[in-house]
């Protein structure tokens, strides 16, 4: 993607639950994973991205058009956030443009990761009409 961005993957701590959570151990897990994400939202002229499952779902077009026109609408970065097991907290999705799912199917986050770069990567190839997405 060398070619069309600069890109860096964060990976954050996961937090650590119980084999069988409370729902106020998953929301104090999720409150932490949102807070280490915080900093990323200070980002200036970044667009925000949250992959979850209630999300817009876009084709691969549809998704090149939306990551264009953030170049177009003075987005100086794109941010895209992807939860642990639990999901992400009400406060990044609320924080976030967008709220973007892969599937209503569930991955793991490290298999998303991947899917969603090279989404990513698909996107740039459609923008550029090369011969990568036909």
């Amino acid at each position: 993607m060398g070619a069309f961005c600069r890109i860096s993957v964060v990976e954050l701590t996961e937090s650590r639950l119980s084999e069988s959570p409370s729902d106020k151990e998953t929301a104090a897990a999720l409150a932490a994973e949102g807070k280490a994400m915080e900093r990323y939202f200070s980002q200036k002229g970044a667009y925000n991205i949250a992959m979850c499952i209630e999300g817009e779902q876009l084709s691969s077009p549809q998704l090149s058009e939306r990551l264009t026109s953030c170049g177009v609408n003075g987005y100086s970065s794109v941010n895209f956030f992807i939860g642990s097991s639990f999901g992400l907290s009400e406060d990044i999705k609320s924080s976030c443009q967008l709220r973007l799912s892969m599937s209503k199917l569930t991955f793991p986050h490290q298999l998303a990761r991947v899917m969603l770069l090279e989404q990513v990567y698909r996107s740039f190839q459609i923008a550029a009409n090369t011969r990568y997405h036909k």
